[in-house]
Formats: C-alpha cells, sequence, structure tokens
C-alpha cells in the first residue's frame, strides 16, 4: 500500500479499527509495514502517540479519565524518548560517516605498502603485515638497486589510526624521496630522522630498523631506531639470536646518529624482521616470551619465508582467540644461494 502525507492519519485509522475489530495477525504485519511511511515522512514517536490517542478519541469519545490520562503520561515520555532518539540518530548517522572515512583511509594505507612480492635471485623473502583495527601503526618497505642488492625497512607509529597512517604516508614518500641505493643504513635513518622530526607532532614518535643486503659480498648491514629487535638465525651453528640495534627513535632529537652493525649471512641464514605486535603478544595476562617466538619459528623453519611467517601469524592469533590486540608485521630474508 502507498501513503501520502494526506491519509497518514486515515491510512493509520483505518489499520488500527480493523486490528480492533478483528484481532488479525495479517493486520499487525500491514502496522509494522506502515512505519516505513511514518519513518520516511519523519513522524517522531510524540507525533506517532497524538495522533493513536486522536483516533482512539474518534473511535471511543467515552473512554475512562483514567485510560484518557495513560496517553497523557505515554506523551509526555515519548516526547523525551524522541529527543533522545533523534539525538542517537544523528550520532549513528555521523559514526557511519566516520566509518565509512575510515574505510576508504584503510584502503588508501594498504596502497602505501608494497604491492608486488620482492623476488631476488638467491633470496627467499616472506612477508605477513596485519593492522589489530582498521587502521595500523605499522609500516615495511623494500627496495632492489641497480647492483641486486636489497633495502629493507621495518616500522612502527607509536599512535594508532588515522594520525598514525598520515605519518604513514610521510615516512613512505620520505624514503621514495630518498636515493636509497647511495645511502647506507645510518645515513637513511638520519635522513628520516630529520623529516620526523620537523613534520610529526611531538607526541608521535616513529621507531625504526633500516638494513641493506649487498647480494655480492652477501653481508647484511643495519640500523635502528628505537625498535624491537628481530633474529638472527646462523644455519651452521641452528642458533637464533637477538639482531639488535641501539638508537634514538626518529623525532626526539634532530640531531640524532645512527650506529651501523653488520651480519654475514651464510647459506640457509636468515634475517627477521618484526613488530612488537609479535613479541608482545598478550596470552591472558601474560605477555609471550621471545624465546616462545623463536619455537615458533623453529617449527616452520623447513618452510619457504613465506610459509614461515604465515605459520607464525597463525599461532599467535589463534593464541590471542583471533583477535589481535596490537598490529603484527613479520618480515624474513633468507639466503638460498
Amino acid at each position: 500500500m502507498n501513503y501520502t502525507d494526506n491519509n497518514i492519519e486515515t491510512s493509520y485509522k483505518k489499520i488500527l479499527q480493523s486490528y480492533l475489530d478483528t484481532g488479525s495477525e495479517q493486520v499487525l504485519y500491514e502496522a509494522q509495514q506502515f512505519t516505513r511511511t511514518l519513518l520516511e515522512h519523519q513522524t517522531s514517536p510524540e507525533e506517532l502517540v497524538s495522533l493513536h490517542r486522536s483516533i482512539m478519541d474518534q473511535l471511543y469519545p467515552d473512554l475512562p479519565e483514567d485510560i484518557q490520562a495513560s496517553f497523557d503520561f505515554l506523551l509526555e515520555a515519548m516526547m523525551g524518548y524522541g529527543m533522545a532518539y533523534r539525538e542517537h540518530q544523528i550520532l549513528r548517522d555521523r559514526q557511519q560517516e566516520l566509518e565509512a572515512e575510515i574505510d576508504v583511509a584503510a584502503k588508501m594505507q594498504q596502497t602505501l605498502l608494497p604491492r608486488e612480492e620482492l623476488s631476488v635471485e638467491g633470496l627467499d623473502v616472506g612477508v605477513v603485515s596485519v593492522p589489530a583495527k582498521k587502521m595500523s601503526g605499522d609500516y615495511y618497505h623494500y627496495v632492489t638497486d641497480q647492483f641486486g642488492g636489497v633495502g629493507l625497512s621495518i616500522s612502527d607509529i607509536i599512535g594508532k589510526g588515522v594520525p598514525a597512517a598520515l605519518c604513514m604516508s610521510m615516512i613512505k614518500y620520505a624514503m621514495d624521496s630518498l636515493p636509497e641505493q647511495q645511502l647506507n643504513p645510518s645515513a637513511l635513518l638520519e635522513s628520516l630522522n630529520r623529516v620526523v622530526e620537523q613534520n610529526v607532532d611531538d607526541s608521535m614518535f616513529v621507531t625504526m630498523m633500516y638494513g641493506y643486503y649487498d647480494s655480492k659480498s652477501h653481508e647484511f648491514t643495519y640500523s635502528g631506531a628505537g625498535h624491537e629487535p628481530g633474529f638472527f638465525y646462523c644455519a651452521q651453528k641452528d642458533s637464533f639470536e637477538d639482531l639488535s640495534a641501539k638508537g634514538l627513535v626518529l623525532g626526539v632529537s634532530r640531531k640524532a646518529t645512527y650506529r651501523e652493525y653488520v651480519k654475514q649471512l651464510s647459506v640457509g641464514d636468515f634475517i627477521v624482521f618484526l613488530t612488537d605486535g609479535v613479541t608482545e603478544c598478550r596470552v591472558g595476562d601474560e605477555f609471550f616470551e621471545r624465546e616462545e617466538i623463536v619455537t615458533m619459528l623453529r617449527k616452520s623453519i623447513h618452510l619457504s619465508a613465506q610459509e614461515i611467517v604465515e605459520n607464525v601469524y597463525r599461532e599467535l592469533s589463534k593464541l590471542q582467540d583471533f583477535s589481535l590486540r596490537d598490529d603484527l608485521t613479520l618480515i624474513i630474508l633468507r639466503r638460498n644461494v
């Protein structure tokens, strides 16, 4: 049934009288459908109560006074409810608009991450990066140069949501503008540090670890800016050790300098970069220990680098009931030849 502004009262009266006469469930269904028309005409709850009372007065002019008084009571209650309901609708609409904007921002954020897999002869690389919510504070980046070398970075923006995403975009474009093939890790971090210090609010900081793999010498040179230590796996010794690099987080001091460290990679050796979403995984009230991450890595050590990172992610996710409490990024770079 189609309704217009002119026959809302007539239509409602007809439905109400039909139900009072028959008690039919079909009429109740028709009443439910009629509420859509009321919403389309932005009829408030108190207006509906007033309409109902007016029609009842027409149908039953001799209603007892206490019944009439109950309609007055209901009308007053609905006036307060109507105001709260309209405020709720406004807040809901704003929330939906915000969610839509965040969805767009999250999709744009994904475009900041490398789109193509890193394919370098002699290297096996695996990457997994999963946000705890829609927006991520983790960022990773890799690039190859004309010499066959690989620049690899991982960072964690201290902060969440849209501000972290905006900071991530600045880091990405700053790195794109730097001639990475001409910069060693310490110089690159010092350049980025100046960019962050000049452009990021004092309440936000960026941790980062950057490394360069020389495919000729098989040396991995790296520097860190307050970032979570990774791991180095030595195949000959079948042992893991922490991959630490001391350095001030980006953005604190314009004059910060960064020390370089070097690891020689033999066949089967690999580097692990990660964010604290991996090492600070919480199971109940307890944090996961780094030794337990090593145990997870060992379980899949015979698999490809991508399979290793995916297996570790699945185990960590399962331990947290498939609800990450922090953004998680894990990268493995392994020498195969």
